[in-house]
């Protein structure tokens, strides 16, 4: 998954990377070349008192560092950009793909490690990128012109080298072998910190509100315990890599001066030739370490970019269609809405959410679905527009089967207020945009009117560039159900989707906010899913869930006096069939 992220994501910077692996290639023939020229300095220069051969070979030297250090910085330059642009794009694809995924794919992977796989995973993939594009080369080739160029100078000391590669690479595999799967855990257990520290953000008002805050601590204090215990591990693994490698290091550095020495006091090889092998080691050694430094981060970057795979590779179950029905094709028909034996199962699920559940509703018209928590009502409107699929039976919009519909132009048909409103950071001005971007201000000052909202928008000080924070934190929950209902009327569609939009408001606002609807959805399909009878009493027709299936139709006074269930919810609200008349 590693080198397919890697192939998939860098291959349009072939060109820049090409650039990478001369500049790179040069720095280091250039780097391999220097301990050889300073062989001959002292071997034939300082051993001979030829001060000219020494300051020709010292210019020489000068000029190839010169080389080495421009080559460097511009293969680093390049190096950085590649990089950075690799992370940019795979960033891009996750949140494209997350994009794409139904509530089913979400629920799968979860919020929190959605949001650690398109930050924390991707900038470890990144890093291992800039890690390869700038030492890839550089390696293999210090090592193996290490080896090469030792070899030129004295293949007596060659053995050591020999010794020293094997001892290396078992050493650092056993290593890399026991760092995998604990950087794996890391991971796992970053997911679940991020998952409560969420949680805990996301719901300090409830936490303080019952006195949670010593359990919560706990609660955190022990996902973190366990964060640090893998990450420890881990990191001992990490910190033993750096002192074996410095330690084989060492002690090949000794037995070099030890048997070079030797080989020196004997005639055999001179002085400048056991510098130049030292160095040479030396630079194999630094190759190893580079080579370490890329395999310490190679284990967790490819954990990361195997749960990023994953990510990518997912398919909504929500698909667009091969051969999709355009706006054109639907010339003429506007509002038309039907659910025929409509079923929904989620995998694993023991029990369908919906069986058999059908219905029609026209332009003018409002049907309202009503029932127990856990009847499947959201489940329903949620199929409208394609938030998830329906198992059996089909929904059609327009005559046409909201899966053979283009997306675009089924969306474009749909208003929906959703059960949990919510609202995006920016301005009153810019949530209410969501609807329609090229709205006028009169537009939104009208869609606020009707949805009851002008009034606490205007005594903003900024009006419709008042500031809305993350989930429109800074409302209360009414004027967060206000702004959101005022951002479906903003898009003016043929159908729109109530799904408990009314929840929050008071019975006097609901009751204006609902005369003020009347006139404006008079030509539209009407859909609302409620709690309260009196919000939907109304209604043109009435759909009463239980357990997933219809155990009732009609209107508010026909399903009082015979419907059981609908009477029941009635009588807890204290409405009766006496009431109702």
């Amino acid at each position: 998954m590693l080198l397919r992220l890697l192939r998939t994501h860098l291959s349009p910077y072939k060109p820049w990377l090409s650039v990478i692996v001369v500049l790179q290639f040069a720095a280091t023939v250039a780097m391999l070349y220097l301990p050889s020229l300073n062989a001959d300095i002292i071997d034939k220069g300082v051993a001979t008192g030829d001060t000219g051969y020494v300051v020709r070979l010292g210019g020489v030297m000068l000029v190839v560092s010169l080389l080495q250090a421009a080559c460097s910085v511009v293969a680093a330059w390049f190096a950085s950009h590649a990089s950075m642009a690799f992370g940019r794009d795979l960033r891009a694809a996750v949140f494209g793909r997350v994009g794409t995924f139904s509530s089913r794919e979400v629920m799968h992977f979860g919020t929190p490690s959605l949001i650690t796989r398109a930050t924390n995973d991707v900038q470890q993939v990144q890093m291992l990128a800039m890690m390869t594009c700038t030492m890839a080369v550089m390696i293999p080739v210090m090592m193996i012109g290490g080896i090469v160029m030792s070899m030129r100078q004295d293949l007596g000391l060659s053995w050591l080298v020999a010794v020293v590669a094997p001892v290396l690479g078992v050493c650092i595999g056993v290593v890399v072998a026991n760092m995998v799967p604990a950087f794996r855990l890391v991971q796992e257990r970053l997911d679940g910190v991020n998952k409560i520290l969420r949680e805990q953000i996301t719901g300090i008002r409830v936490v303080r509100a019952f006195v949670r805050e010593p359990l919560e601590t706990q609660r955190f204090a022990r996902a973190n315990d366990d964060l640090t215990e893998v990450s420890v591990r881990a990191g001992r693994w990490m910190a033993t890599m750096f002192p074996l490698v410095m330690l084989i290091a060492n002690v090949a550095s000794v037995a070099v001066i030890w048997f070079g020495g030797h080989r020196v006091d004997d005639g055999s090889m001179e002085v400048g030739s056991l510098t130049a092998f030292l160095s040479y080691l030396m630079q194999i050694v630094m190759s190893v370490m580079m080579g370490t430094f890329m395999l310490m981060m190679i284990p967790r970057a490819s954990v990361c970019a195997d749960r990023i795979g994953e990510v990518l590779d997912t398919r909504s179950s929500v698909v667009p269609p091969a051969v999709a029905v355009t706006g054109t094709d639907l010339a003429g028909v506007a509002g038309h809405l039907d659910v025929e034996g409509v079923g929904v199962t989620y995998p694993g699920a023991e029990a369908p959410v919906l069986h058999g559940v059908s219905l029609s509703a026209r332009p003018g018209q409002t049907v309202a679905v009503i029932g127990s928590t856990g009847a499947g009502k959201t489940t329903l409107v949620n199929l409208v527009p394609r938030l998830l699929d329906a198992t059996e039976g089909r929904v059609l919009v327009d005559g046409v089967d909201v899966r053979q519909l283009e997306p675009e132009v089924l969306w474009k048909r749909i208003g929906l207020v959703p059960q949990r409103a919510f609202l995006f950071s920016g301005t009153v001005a810019s949530n209410l945009r969501y609807g329609n971007p090229d709205a006028t201000d009169d537009d939104l000052w009208r869609a606020l009117e009707i949805a009851q909202a002008s009034d606490f928008v205007r005594e903003m000080p900024e009006g419709l560039d008042a500031p809305i924070a993350q989930g429109g934190t800074n409302v209360s929950g009414g004027q967060r159900q206000r702004l959101a209902i005022a951002r479906a009327l903003v898009r003016q569609p043929e159908i729109y989707l109530f799904d408990d939009a009314f929840s929050a408001l008071d019975l006097a606002t609901d009751a204006r906010l609902r005369a003020a609807l009347k006139p404006v959805t008079r030509d539209a399909t009407v859909v609302i899913v409620a709690q309260r009878l009196a919000t939907i009493r109304d209604a043109d027709l009435i759909v009463v869930l239980e357990d997933g299936e219809v155990v009732g139709r009609g209107t508010h006074d026909e399903l009082l006096a015979t419907n059981p269930t609908y009477r029941e919810i009635a009588a807890s609200q204290g409405i009766t069939e006496g009431a109702a008349a």
